[in-house]
């Protein structure tokens, strides 16, 4: 039997609810919840012997399960007499004290104050079915009759679905009289999948309006949001930061339905934040595996991702997390990242905090009192060392932190918080710094101190860098890309000019320079806090073959292209990123590949130089455009793809009939490698360059 209106508009109709009575008969219709649903919040909000008004009172058994516990002094109305009579009839004897009358909560017959609690379960968003003018009259009607029968300190209690349009009228209503403002999570779309009657997908929520006595000349208005997980409410600056608050309850609540009730909706995640302070804790990524046969103990898993390898391909890359998925054998798998600036207590912990979220997210079909297993790399949440934060003019938030690799080796690490999940500068510590810091946080560990504080400075932070060591592997193709000058195996000796374009920690210039002894660089910054972060905290130093210019890189080489003598550099490299996330290049930037600019380079290149360029493009007609600019420019083009990343680096050289083939383009790889290797000197074993030429192509 259909018992749910056509249309919302009916809900404020009287024909329609005496109709719908008729049909239902006895049978207790339970609008957003049953009583053991809702009893939490409503004994936390209503007292025993208070005086209770319940308006729109239907059948539901809310009122007798009520006066049941011992809630007794309760009055109920409803405009429908035919549920009036039901109600009465059914309560006569077994609750004598209850009492069941036909009226208009727009018009009641109640003197002033004659209550302390009203209590409307769905009854507002049935009336407020729309925004029309009518309706909006008829609710204001309702709501100054809820605001006139109340005493002073009472509460108007209200069970809704908290609707765009009925959040703000009610809020609005009740800031503007001076009342308290709270709204409280009371049930979850995961609590209704299950459900015998058709429901709501959206979460219930509860207003609790509190009535203060009118203060003139006051414009004090307090706003509340009380979670269902937490008993503790969150105090927000206005109306529209409440609505903003609830309207993410129920995104997440929808979120959670459709998880349930079907796999593979693509890419999904979400923050779970600090309930005191509103930050984001955790990043969860749901990743489904189809393909995997389901068997009772392979339904549902968490991974924790260790600290500080969120950044990782395998974790932080959506390819990289369905490879994950499918080789830990699961149905459905969850990656859990933790955030910067949290604490962390271990593994048992996070498990306890997150066992009850995650459930929201299980899949269907999973076998009752299961248990869910929780993954790690290595069993542990790794170590992250916030060693520095600060805020740069032109990038904006930055952060240096320590981080321990899979092979127990600590990494340095420089993160733009406007873009958290890409590393932006990277280097590796020596192995007896590692040792030093580990020794530190077992020390620290002892005096229950977080890793993640400012305390854990290094008394010579900058002291502490591998330089032989390039961690970036776009770094170490454009190193290779040496290779392409003349003569590779006599660079060494050989007189070199090069100018760098981006800075950042600096890896890749002093890299050039401690290994080519003859070389001379020109690094280009625009930012002069990433001077020095490479100088305090990568190893940077300056000196008579190293100078940095703190400049736009598009002004500096066109005042270079504009002199008369102009100077003219072996290797140009560009390494620079955009600031703006909206283009589909995030490096460079596009002024960087305009033909004009192009030209520029091309003059101040020697005949037989090479001019190397990290390029970030996802947008492929964008990326087919840089390319074909390029090749008008410079005849030879060779591009190499970083694998497991978007990164694609680009050898530029002048004359197409320089063209190397594979072979002998490794052969020469082979040779630089070869006179790079010179005993005595830092060299990483696990860097082959002709392994970063492997597969290049010439475009």
């Amino acid at each position: 039997m259909n018992l749910l209106p056509k249309s919302s508009k009916e809900f404020g109709s009287v024909d329609y609810w005496e109709k719908f009575f008729q049909q239902r008969g006895k049978k207790a219709f339970e609008w957003y919840g049953t009583y053991l649903e809702l009893c939490g919040v409503l004994h936390k909000y209503i007292k025993p012997r208070e005086k209770v008004l319940v308006v729109g009172c239907g059948n539901s058994e809310l009122s007798e399960q009520l006066y049941d516990v011992g809630y007794q002094d309760i009055v109920n109305i409803d405009i429908s007499e035919v549920v009036i009579k039901q109600m009465k009839e059914r309560n006569a004897s077994r609750r004598p004290r209850m009492s069941f009358l036909k009226m208009d909560m727009t018009q009641m017959e109640f003197p002033d104050a004659s209550f302390q609690v009203v209590l409307d379960k769905g009854t507002l968003d049935a009336v407020l079915t729309d925004e029309e003018e009518k309706t909006l009259q008829q609710v204001d009607r309702m709501l100054a009759e809820v605001g006139r029968v109340l005493q002073v300190g009472g509460r108007y209690l209200c069970i809704s679905l908290a609707q765009a349009h009925v959040l703000k009228k009610a809020v609005g209503h009740f800031s503007r009289e001076g009342w308290m403002v709270r709204v409280h999570q009371v049930a979850s779309s995961q609590d209704q999948l299950l459900e015998a009657e058709p429901r709501f997908s959206l979460p219930v929520f509860a207003f609790i309006m509190t009535k203060f006595r009118p203060v003139t000349g006051s414009a004090l208005q307090i706003f509340e949001l009380c979670a269902q997980e937490q008993g503790k409410p969150v105090r927000l600056e206005s109306a529209e930061r409440l609505a903003e608050a609830v309207r993410e309850r129920q995104q997440y609540a929808w979120l959670c339905s459709q998880l349930y009730r079907k796999a593979g909706l693509g890419s999904v995640s979400l923050d779970l934040c600090n309930g005191d302070t509103g930050e984001p804790r955790y990043t969860l990524h749901v990743v489904d595996s189809p393909t995997v046969k389901p068997s009772r103990d392979n339904h549902f898993a968490i991974f924790i991702i260790p600290q500080g390898r969120e950044t990782e391909w395998l974790f932080g890359m959506e390819e990289g997390r369905k490879q994950l998925a499918a080789s830990a054998g699961f149905r459905r798998l969850i990656t859990v990242a933790l955030h910067r600036g949290q604490q962390y207590e271990g593994m048992d912990s996070i498990q306890a905090e997150l066992s009850a979220r995650v459930m929201e997210l299980a899949p269907a079909g999973m076998p009752a009192q299961l248990q869910v297993p929780f993954l790690s790399v290595g069993g542990d949440i790794g170590v992250r060392i916030v060693q520095h934060q600060d805020c740069s003019p032109l990038s904006g938030d930055y952060v240096i932190e320590d981080v321990q690799g899979d092979d127990k080796r600590y990494f340095r690490r420089l993160i733009f918080l406007s873009n958290r999940n890409v590393v932006q500068s990277e280097a590796r510590l020596l192995q007896d710094v590692s040792h030093r810091a580990q020794k530190k946080r077992k020390k620290d560990r002892k005096k229950h101190r977080p890793a993640d504080t400012p305390e854990d400075l290094p008394a010579a932070p900058g002291q502490s860098i591998d330089k032989s060591y390039l961690c970036c592997e776009h770094h170490k193709a454009m190193i290779a890309g040496l290779a392409l000058l003349k003569n590779p195996e006599r660079l060494l000796e050989t007189p070199l000019a090069l100018l760098v374009v981006g800075l950042g920690g600096g890896s890749l210039p002093l890299f050039i320079h401690d290994h080519f002894p003859k070389s001379c660089i020109h690094a280009v910054e625009i930012d002069p806090s990433m001077l020095e972060v490479a100088t305090q905290w990568f190893g940077f130093s300056q000196s008579d073959r190293m100078k940095v210019h703190i400049a736009d890189g598009l002004d500096f080489i066109t005042r270079l292209a504009e002199e008369e003598a102009r100077p003219h550099y072996d290797v140009i490299m560009f390494d620079v990123d955009s600031k703006d996330p909206t283009l589909g290049m995030s490096c460079p930037p596009p002024a960087f590949v305009a033909q004009l600019f192009l030209q520029k380079v091309k003059s101040i290149l020697t005949s037989e130089g090479v001019f190397i360029l990290n390029l970030v493009c996802r947008d492929l007609g964008l990326k087919d455009s840089v390319l074909a600019g390029l090749k008008a420019v410079f005849p030879l083009l060779y591009v190499r793809r970083i694998e497991g990343e978007v990164n694609e680096i680009l050898f530029c050289q002048l004359h197409s009939e320089s063209k190397l083939a594979t072979p002998e383009l490794l052969e020469m790889a082979r040779a630089l490698e070869q006179t790079l290797r010179k005993p005595g000197k830092g060299w990483d074993d696990t860097y082959v360059l002709s392994d970063m030429l492997n597969t290049v192509k010439i475009v």
